[in-house]
């Protein structure tokens, strides 16, 4: 029921927008409540919580979830949170998303609570809102997530905890990152160890045998976050993967190579300029152009005719590069 006070004290447009909030068409009470979010105004929170939480039409429903992003108070978030358990698909989902638009770090105690739900949807969704409000006490949960039974909610646990960047999570996701049964979870893994310190063992150690992995796609992310480390004790295993059964894999670690900027990577990195996939024959050439040896010139200047436009540019870019590290020398 609308309050008959609100109805007198409202504008004109919103006690239009009120009273048909509760007309006997979904219709028109779907649109009353995109009017009302339309109005901007926080007196007009409560019954658009109302018809999130009574509505008995989905697509009501799904529309008050959907703009109650806006506006972040403790009883606007704990009602998306238990439109998390929403009978309809629509209307959950919809939650979801409105929880991962906040960005008032109040509302995460929120969330924390929900990440301890029954519910995988809804221990996933309040992870995914945590992981954008940077909450740091989304440590203790995050982690405890990690070992859920759902892959889906360790995935959001992964991404909370790589958002955090706190140490403690290192060895945990070095351990996911190689042990987990689902390649996703383990890729997810490789990647938020991007901000382990370079000689932390725990994640050399998962980072080494992830670019052996049996997915190709951890192997892919593996090389990438090696590349973000400047892990040099990887060197030999980034050369090894540029003969990946994928060209993917070898195309992030020819970039990663280039990121360690050692010479002894050239000439495996040089190979790669004559690869059908041009993709791979661009990077290639840029990752030439960061590792200072003048062995690099000769197949960078035969790069110069290559039939793609885009690795000739590259071929150029790179030759600029190593000219500078080369003493400063023109090739």
């Amino acid at each position: 029921m609308i309050d008959s006070t609100q109805l007198n004290e409202a504008s004109p447009e919103a006690a239009s927008a009120l009273s048909r909030l509760v007309a006997a068409d979904a219709a028109v009470r779907r649109i009353a409540v995109l009017d009302l979010a339309d109005l901007e105004d926080h007196t007009l929170v409560a019954p658009l919580v109302a018809a999130l939480r009574d509505d008995p039409s989905p697509d009501v429903r799904r529309e008050a979830a959907s703009v109650l992003a806006s506006w972040e108070q403790d009883d606007v978030v704990e009602t998306l949170c238990a439109a998390l358990l929403d009978a309809n698909a629509s209307v959950r989902e919809a939650a979801q998303q409105a929880l991962a638009e906040l960005k008032e770090p109040g509302s995460a105690h929120v969330l924390r609570r929900w990440a301890a739900r029954p519910e995988p949807f809804a221990r996933r969704a309040a992870l995914r809102g945590l992981r954008e409000l940077r909450d740091v006490a989304a440590f203790e949960p995050a982690l405890a997530a990690l070992a859920d039974a759902n892959a889906e909610v360790r995935l959001e646990a992964v991404a909370v905890l790589g958002w955090l960047k706190d140490p403690r999570a290192v060895a945990p996701l070095a351990a996911l990152a190689t042990g987990d049964a689902h390649g996703a979870v383990r890729r997810a893994a490789t990647g938020a160890l991007g901000f382990a310190a370079v000689d932390d063992a725990h994640a050399g150690a998962a980072l080494l045998h992830a670019l052996t992995d049996a997915d190709w796609q951890v192997r892919e992310e593996t090389a990438t976050t090696l590349g973000k480390l400047r892990a040099h004790a990887a060197r030999d295993a980034l050369i090894h993967a540029l003969a990946d059964d994928y060209w993917q894999v070898r195309l992030r670690a020819a970039r990663a190579l280039g990121r360690l900027g050692d010479a002894h990577a050239a000439a495996a990195v040089s190979a790669l300029l004559e690869h059908p996939i041009s993709n791979l024959r661009k990077e290639a050439a840029l990752a030439l152009g960061e590792l200072p040896t003048a062995a690099s010139l000769a197949p960078l200047r035969a790069a110069l005719d290559d039939r793609d436009p885009e690795v000739r540019k590259a071929a150029r870019i790179a030759l600029q590069q190593l000219a500078q590290r080369l003493e400063g020398g023109t090739p």
